[in-house]
């Protein structure tokens, strides 16, 4: 953990090979966050595991000559890669929505002829829509379900992640639910 905090300092300044030797040291628990996360969407997903971790990883760290990120700790880089991952599926939902992508049509299993419902990816949306009103009315709630739900930290690591008690973190954690919960409506359930 200690190389990983080393080598984003050295990232700062803008360290060319910091990049190259972080992923090796972040790439598996990239790896399990990309899998939890699509593990909540549906199935037929696009995205795989691999493919939303390199596209997370790229926006993250970018292109050489891009002024390079601050992180000050892992847990830091970790909530960024989970919000880049979160990000990209809400891109890739608002996308295939689009009448251009075939939005206005429904996908049919060729194997048992069963409909495939689009309301993954409606939700999804709903859920970015609802987090950035929260974000507006309540940044610290928003970002306290940030850490939670996408990037899969307890309420310890999030109190870390946040500089704030642990009990402001539930109480933020308990509050952002209710809260979402009654604007989703019918796609929170």
């Amino acid at each position: 953990m200690a190389d990983i905090t080393q080598i984003l300092s050295q990232m700062e300044p803008g360290d060319p090979r910091a990049a190259e030797l972080l992923l090796p040291l972040v790439y598996d628990e990239l790896r399990r966050l990309a899998a939890s996360r699509l593990s909540h969407e549906k199935p037929g997903q696009t995205w795989g595991a691999t493919a939303l971790v390199h596209e997370a990883y790229l926006r993250l760290v970018g292109p050489a000559d891009r002024t390079a990120q601050r992180w000050e700790s892992r847990s830091y880089f970790f909530a960024a890669a989970a919000e880049a991952m979160r990000r990209l599926l809400v891109e890739n939902a608002r996308r295939k929505r689009r009448l251009r992508h075939g939005g206005g049509r429904q996908r049919v299993d060729l194997d048992c002829q069963l409909l495939v419902s689009d309301a993954a990816d409606d939700a999804l949306i709903a859920l970015d829509e609802a987090l950035a009103r929260l974000t507006a009315n309540e940044p610290e709630a928003a970002e306290v379900v940030k850490l939670r739900y996408f990037a899969g930290l307890t309420i310890e690591e999030t109190a870390r992640a946040t500089n704030l008690s642990a009990r402001t973190v539930n109480r933020h954690w308990t509050y952002a639910r209710a809260w979402l919960y009654q604007q989703l409506g019918d796609a929170g359930r």
